[in-house]
Parts: structure tokens; C-alpha cells; sequence
């Protein structure tokens, strides 16, 4: 936007504030680009309507649908405040990323440059390609105004050939608008020339909701059709789980996909949109494999943004956001994104119980798992979901992901409601869309058992199931429930001794720094897990293996080549140092607990019918 045109908007503003007290206009953000080669954007602020008193601004220290701070403030500089006549007002920094002006206008101006140069759901990227933006990680705002509307002018897109993609509702040519803050803050924005496949979806309402698929790759437009048609399916298999789509708002839901080889592998869900950033070359050839990021986001759209717990309403950008509930919000859908890829025949039963074997092993074989319940590790999320520190943790002993822990949750329910109750986990799910996603009231863990039990008329089994494995440490008996459907549960490697993980990185210091040429040993870069042969042992994370055996050991492989052939209960006499001198132990080795899961027919089973009957029912497409 042009400085006169700017001067222009906000003087106006500001002749109408007192005429319209009950009705404060919209907080103008005007974003340029002039030094994009170097990661930098420039933003304005126009406040018209400013609160009397101390104006306060400030970057957030959180984003929606990450739970961890990341410290957004640190990439911002050069913050001014002046009046609609440019006059320099007195700016204070009060905290690293909190600023406040003690007297102050009818109308405030703040500017400020933005540096980005990572591409994530997190986080902000500029360069000439495209402007990723993150808003969190983008916009200071204005406390205690959360509730006034705000518009967005994106400029120097004819400079850089881009154009749009956002949830934002437009309001015409490179203006955009979100009813207030929690809107915004939801809203992320890619702007690239990036390609769109679109599509309507006729819901159970037979109003249309228009679904846009947005990849920024290197690809031709017919890759990215033919992989719309793919996530076209993949939606309506999603839509048979709740019985219909959500009512998006402006009737639109947007992927917002970056795929290139320099990005950090993430997914975030918005209300109306996804943000999904994958390290890959581009598209094509990799389709089935980039589905499941877009499988699990989308169902997000039911389950974590309108299936809403208490604890994250309303949202909070200035600390961590702590959730008793995320084994649900997050594994649910975990568990579903892989289940739906199968369903749409994207993925093989053969590839599947390689998944289910994932779970299974994350539950039953994790020390965290065995210590602590599933609300526990939900809210460690604070720690674990991508934060700031960069200290070593001990998070393969304390730690099990809600992820894993909350779809092997998932599995089991799934199979039982199938087995004993004669209905799915569809069936919950649904209930609890009806319940809690489709009116917008957030829910807490009692509100999930309550579903439970009048889902299945038997409020016993729910509590009994919650009080066991929700809020307590037990663990269903997954082998039992996998041969409903003729699938073995069994050891992986039987008959072979193993030492358990040494947590090494070959080549790579702890912070990701080169090893010195001359470097002896192989080093154990973080903490052994408890009860494993090596932990055992007393080896720990800052020994450095020097011999097995009597054989040199000076990378990963050197290390497994001692276990080949070898059997459990065999010893491995390992001599290792550490900063209190040169030491000899001995492992003794044992059998992995990790379990495989294969069909009966792979295990040489006969597969009965009833199994046949209960696969198919569980597995099989749902779309009519």
C-alpha cells in the first residue's frame, strides 16, 4: 500500500472513531516485501479507534495447533510507532517481544521488519519463491483488542508472480479480512506461484463446500489435478466417518501445501484450511506417500478444531497451551489418517499391519508407556511439541508421544466396540461430532466417557475403559483383538539376541556438529532405555564404545556386526571410555520385546470367516 493511500485510510478512521464508538473499525496490516532475497518483509500496523491508556503491542510466544512457546519476538526488528502524520511517538520495549506506548493518538501506526527464513507450520518463510506465513510467527497485535475485525493488504505480488492462498475472507483484489484475532491467527497464508486443483463436495445438507487443493512444487498442473482427484477420495472417506463434512466458513477448505526438498516436514490444522510443508522433491512419483499428511490434517477439520477441547478454548498465544486430551485430539487422529488411506485403497493390508505393529510397540514396549497414562503424555506436550530447548532430555525413559499412545488407544477401542458391541469407532466418533464438534462446545475427558457410554448404552464399560486406559496405565490385550480380524501378534525377531537402541548418530555430534577426522569409538549421543540389555550394562549417554569383543568398533554398523548370529543370553564384553577414564562391561544380550504383525495367511493361519467378515467390515471403503 502506498504511504498516501495509508495516511488517507487511517485519517479517515480516525474522523469516524467518535461516531462510531460501538462499532471500532478494523486494525489494517499492510505487508511489502522490498528485500524478500534476504528473508525480510515489512509490515504496518494502522490502529484506529486506539484504547485509551497504555497502547500495548506484541508477537505471540505460541501458535495454534502447536502446544510449546517458540519465541516468534526474536524475529522482529526495526519497530517504530508514530502517529497517521508520521510524527515518531515514544515506543517502549518492556519485554523481549512486548512493547507499549504510554501516550498516544487516536490512531497509531506501528512498523516493523519481519525475518523468515524457515518453511513449517510454526514458523515464516520469505524469499522470492514465495512468502510462507505463519501468522503467529508473522503479526504483532494489539492487547486486550482481540475482538475487533482485521484486514490484511499483501503486497508485491505482481513483482514476485504470486497470488493467494488462505482461509482469509476476501474482500477484493490483494485485500483479505478475519473477524477477529483467533480467526487471523488461524488463517495461514502461502504466497507463490503455486498451482490449485479445486472441487465441490455436495454435503448431507446438499449444500456445496468447495475443497482447494494449493501446491507450491515443482510440478505441472496435470500432476497436481491427478493428485486432487486422490485427496478427493481420500475426503470422502473422511466424510463417511462423521456422516458430513463441517460447515466451512465462506463455504471453503483450503490445503495450503509446500513441497520441495529444502522445507521441514510438517502438518498444521486450521479451521478452514491445513498447512502442509514436506521435504520432497515435488509430487510426482510420491503420491501415495505424501497422502498421509493431508489424510491426517483434514480429519483435523472435524477432530481438534470443531471437536474442541476445553483446555485449548479459547486459545492462548502468550505461554504454552497445556492438554490433558491430545491422546484423543492428536492419536485419534493418527490413527485414523492411516486407517482412511486404506479405506481408500491407497494403502495394502500388508503395509497396514506394519502401522498397526508401530502402534502396538509404542504402547507395550516404551518405559513412559508403562509409568504413565495417556493424560500425562498429552500434557507433556508443552515440552515435547517442537519447543525451544535445546538441551539434552530423557524423553526415550519419560516420554511416550500422544500420537502413538492415543491411536493405539484408538486401535483397541475400534476392535472392541467391533467385537463386543457389535459397532465401530465410527460410531463414537460420530457421537461425539453430534455431541460436541458440530454445536462448538469443547469437551473435557469426563464429557469423552460420557460419549462412550451412551454410544454403547453401558456408561460400566465406558468408565471401566477409561479408568484403565485413559487415566491409568493398563494396556489392552491387542493380540486377542488383532486375531478378530486374522492378524497375528508376534515376536519380530524370536531366537536372536539383541542389545537394545544405543541412540548413536553416525558421523554427527549431539548439535548436529561434525565429528572430528581422528574421532575414536562409536558415542552414545542420549539416554539408553531402561531395562534394555546396554542400559543394563551401565552404558549410558557421553560413553564412547572403543571394542566389542575385542574388535574395534567406529560406527553403528561395526557395533551390529558383533550381534550377528549371536542369541539371547549370549554376553558381549564391550570395553568403552567416558570422561572418569577407560572401562570394560559386559551386555547380556536378550530377546527384542518388539512385536510384527502379519495376516494369518502370511503366519500359514486358516483365515475363518467370521475374520474374513470382521477385516473387510473394519478395512473396507465406507463411501456409498
Amino acid at each position: 500500500m502506498k504511504r498516501s493511500f495509508l495516511l488517507a485510510f487511517a485519517t479517515l478512521l480516525a474522523s469516524v472513531a467518535v461516531a462510531q464508538q460501538d462499532a471500532p473499525k478494523a486494525i489494517y496490516y499492510a505487508i511489502s516485501f522490498p528485500n524478500a532475497a534476504h528473508h525480510e518483509a515489512q509490515i504496518t500496523i494502522t490502529i484506529p479507534q486506539a484504547p485509551t491508556g497504555p497502547l500495548v503491542v506484541r508477537m505471540s510466544r505460541s501458535s495454534a495447533g502447536r502446544y510449546a512457546t517458540h519465541e516468534f519476538g526474536k524475529n522482529i526488528y526495526n519497530v517504530t510507532a508514530t502517529d497517521v502524520n508520521d510524527k515518531p511517538l515514544e515506543l517502549k520495549q518492556v519485554e523481549g517481544d512486548v512493547f507499549s506506548i504510554a501516550e498516544h493518538p487516536a490512531a497509531v501506526k506501528i512498523s516493523y521488519t519481519l525475518f523468515g527464513n524457515w518453511t513449517d507450520g510454526t514458523y515464516t518463510s520469505i524469499d522470492p519463491s514465495h512468502a510462507h506465513l505463519n501468522m503467529p510467527a508473522t503479526f504483532m497485535w494489539v492487547v486486550g483488542q482481540d475482538n475487533r475485525p482485521l484486514t490484511f493488504e499483501f503486497n508485491d505480488l505482481d513483482k514476485y508472480g504470486w497470488h493467494i492462498a488462505t482461509q482469509l475472507k476476501h474482500l477484493g483484489a490483494n485485500v483479505y479480512t478475519a473477524p477477529n484475532l483467533q480467526y487471523m491467527m488461524d488463517s495461514p497464508t502461502e504466497l507463490s506461484d503455486h498451482k490449485v486443483s479445486s472441487w465441490d463436495v455436495v454435503n448431507t445438507d446438499n449444500k456445496k463446500e468447495k475443497i482447494n487443493l494449493t501446491v507450491h512444487s515443482d510440478d505441472n498442473q496435470q500432476v497436481i489435478d491427478n493428485f486432487g482427484k486422490m485427496v478427493a477420495r481420500m475426503v470422502l472417506e473422511e466424510k463417511a466417518v462423521f456422516g458430513e463434512l463441517p460447515a466451512y466458513d465462506y463455504g471453503e477448505y483450503t490445503f495450503i501445501s509446500d513441497i520441495y526438498p529444502t522445507t521441514s516436514g510438517d502438518g498444521m490444522e486450521h479451521r478452514n484450511s491445513t498447512c502442509i510443508t514436506i521435504p520432497a522433491p515435488k509430487v510426482e512419483g510420491l503420491e501415495k506417500r505424501l497422502l498421509g499428511v493431508y489424510a491426517h490434517e483434514y480429519f483435523h477439520s472435524w477432530n481438534v478444531k470443531r471437536i474442541r477441547p476445553k483446555s485449548l478454548e479459547p486459545f492462548n498465544f502468550e505461554h504454552a497451551n497445556m492438554s490433558s486430551e491430545l491422546w484423543f485430539a492428536e492419536g485419534f487422529t493418527q490413527y485414523y489418517g492411516e486407517l482412511l488411506l486404506v479405506r481408500s485403497g491407497f494403502v495394502d493390508l500388508d503395509d497396514y499391519t506394519g502401522t498397526i505393529a508401530g502402534l502396538v510397540n509404542q504402547v507395550l514396549n516404551t518405559p513412559a508407556a508403562a509409568k504413565y497414562p495417556a493424560t500425562q503424555m498429552s500434557r507433556y506436550s508443552v515440552f515435547a511439541d517442537a519447543g525451544v530447548s535445546i538441551d539434552p532430555n530423557n524423553n526415550a525413559n519419560d516420554f511416550t508421544s500422544y500420537y502413538t499412545y492415543g491411536g493405539a488407544i484408538a486401535l483397541a477401542l475400534d476392535l472392541r466396540l467391533r467385537s463386543d458391541f457389535n459397532l465401530t469407532l465410527d460410531d463414537y466418533m460420530h457421537q461425539v461430532w453430534i455431541n460436541r464438534g458440530k454445536v462448538m462446545k469443547p469437551y473435557t475427558v469426563p464429557d469423552l466417557q460420557s460419549d462412550l457410554g451412551k454410544v454403547t448404552n453401558n456408561p460400566k464399560f465406558a468408565a471401566e475403559f477409561f479408568k484403565k486406559y485413559i487415566n491409568g496405565i493398563d494396556k489392552n490385550n491387542y493380540q486377542e483383538l488383532l486375531a478378530k480380524a486374522g492378524l497375528e501378534l508376534r515376536k519380530a525377531a524370536p531366537g536372536k539376541g539383541w542389545a537394545g537402541s544405543l541412540a548413536t548418530t553416525a558421523g554427527r555430534g549431539r548439535a548436529g556438529q561434525p565429528r572430528a577426522a581422528n574421532a575414536e569409538g562409536l558415542p552414545i549421543l542420549s539416554s539408553t532405555i531402561i531395562g534394555s540389555p546396554v542400559y543394563k550394562a551401565g552404558l549410558d549417554a557421553g560413553d564412547i564404545i572403543l571394542k566389542v569383543n575385542g574388535t574395534d568398533i567406529k560406527d553403528q554398523k561395526g557395533f551390529d556386526d558383533q550381534l550377528t548370529d549371536k542369541k539371547p543370553g549370549d554376553k558381549l564384553t564391550v570395553s568403552y571410555k567416558n570422561r572418569t577414564g577407560n572401562h570394560e562391561t559386559s551386555i547380556v544380550l536378550e530377546e527384542s520385546p518388539f512385536y510384527e504383525v502379519v495376516t494369518f495367511e502370511k503366519a500359514g493361519k486358516q483365515l475363518s470367516k467370521e475374520q474374513e467378515a470382521f477385516r473387510n467390515n473394519w478395512l473396507q471403503s465406507k463411501v456409498k
